[in-house]
């Protein structure tokens, strides 16, 4: 679907110079001198670059609809991970680095959303929170108060977070999976 160059919006994926990008940023600009154009930041799909390109609003580009398909992750191998169409029961594999540092928050059996762009996975869309157990932290320090502090703490899986002083070692908790954060304590 072809869309006006000053149309894209964050998020959109757009087909550009061979590659498929994704608008990261936006910025409308109108000098003084000569038409207006729109200042994008784009993502590549594919390897992660960055590039920064005008777009005027008499340009057009091919903006691509991506197929998302539920997918529950199987297993890990080496630098692979496996997953299983929750409709036709198909494995997909899809190298690690393609998930960068979210792979930490794969657990077994976990549904996840996989984008595919003809046929080919392009991204993971993890859960926007999972429960973790802490598996080190400091103890409580009497005197301290929830709203002043944070502690940090080691999840299972190996990643570092803050956590409020009254959380301890053996605690199940509730984690935002795209900021790293701390939510709250399970029941």
């Amino acid at each position: 679907m072809k869309i006006n160059g000053n149309a894209i919006r964050p998020g959109n994926v757009v087909e550009h110079k061979g590659g498929l990008w994704v608008a990261v940023k936006i910025q409308h600009t109108q000098p003084g001198k000569g038409g207006a154009y729109l200042q994008v930041e784009l993502k590549n799909l594919r390897d992660g670059t960055k590039l920064n390109e005008r777009f005027r609003a008499s340009e057009s580009v091919e903006k691509v609809r991506l197929e998302q398909k539920a997918h529950q992750f199987l297993f890990a191998d080496d630098d692979m991970l496996t997953f299983m169409d929750n409709s036709t029961y198909e494995q997909v594999s899809i190298a690690k680095d393609m998930m960068g540092e979210s792979v930490a928050y794969l657990q077994d059996g976990m549904e996840v959303e996989i984008e595919f762009h003809d046929d080919s996975p392009l991204s993971v869309i993890l859960p926007e929170q999972v429960t973790l157990e802490i598996t080190e932290t400091e103890p409580t320090v009497k005197g301290q108060t929830a709203a002043s502090s944070y502690k940090p703490a080691i999840m299972e899986n190996g990643l570092r977070i803050m956590v409020p002083p009254f959380c301890g070692t053996g605690e199940k908790i509730i984690v935002n999976t795209e900021t790293n954060e701390y939510l709250k304590r399970t029941e």
